[in-house]
């Protein structure tokens, strides 16, 4: 059975080693002095890589392609661990949404959702209850017992976020989760995202291609360069939200990060 897969990436194995240590307080994540090699005589694809997330901020990754964004990720999640250096997360298991939603077709939405709360141990009298919660909170409310094939590729990625809540963790790794949407869709789910870290007071850390939708989501940007994967330069995003992707604020912090990336890319021959 293919989805099966998809559910062990979604839901983070309970042996999966996340943290070394526990991280200091006020602090969700510190990833410090963090290099990945996969195989010897190819280079690194991290090489020192410092990153501290407090709790409740919302950070997100912008670089290249291949610069190592969702490696960081993963190894942030446990799902591997890294060659050199030490990853702390204040979360026991941080929940994870990617680009595809990777839902069940057989199931309906809640059951969906319902699949992560079985895996956190919540009775079968509870687990009905909560879903439909979760759904409500992700503006699905009513949508319940639609199927797969039944919701927009909108719906679908609301039910993805509700069931990363369900698996009731402070900190959400998301992995380009709005990439393959249009724009107005995309959008929306901006806001909603935003309304949703803000209500449940979660450490975001979002990795995305798309520099505008980085200065309109996070409170700060992180610009990763390449060969190895590295930090370059980090951005403090002091624009109230709500914010729009044509906020004059966004528009602008947009255009110098995209500057520092082709010139990061210029340098390494992108």
């Amino acid at each position: 059975m293919t989805a099966q897969p998809h559910i062990a990436e979604i839901l983070v194995p309970a042996g999966a080693r996340v943290s070394r240590a526990p991280a200091p307080a006020r602090a969700a994540v510190r990833v410090e002095g963090v290099s990945q090699r996969f195989e010897r005589d190819r280079p690194a694809v991290l090489d020192g890589v410092d990153l501290t997330v407090a709790a409740g901020e919302f950070v997100c990754l912008v670089g290249a392609s291949g610069c190592g964004k969702s490696t960081l990720l993963n190894l942030i999640a446990g799902l591997t661990e890294p060659t050199a250096g030490r990853i702390e997360v204040s979360a026991k298991r941080p929940a994870l949404m990617f680009q595809e939603p990777a839902l069940l077709p057989w199931l309906t939405a809640a059951g969906n959702v319902e699949l992560a709360l079985r895996a956190r141990g919540v009775g079968r009298g509870e687990r009905r209850a909560e879903a439909s919660r979760l759904l409500d909170l992700v503006n699905l409310g009513g949508q319940e017992g639609k199927r797969v094939h039944e919701l927009s590729g909108g719906m679908r990625q609301r039910v993805a976020l509700a069931r990363s809540l369900a698996q009731d963790s402070s900190v959400l790794l998301m992995d380009e989760p709005f990439a393959a949407l249009d724009a107005i869709t995309r959008d929306v789910l901006h806001q909603e995202l935003t309304r949703v870290w803000s209500e449940q007071g979660l450490s975001v850390v979002f990795v995305t291609h798309n520099v505008r939708e980085a200065a309109r989501l996070g409170q700060r940007v992180v610009l990763m360069g390449s060969r190895p994967g590295r930090i370059v330069r980090q951005w403090q995003v002091d624009i109230a939200q709500p914010r729009t992707i044509e906020s004059p604020g966004v528009s602008s912090l947009a255009a110098e990060i995209t500057r520092e990336l082709h010139e990061e890319i210029s340098r390494h021959g992108h």
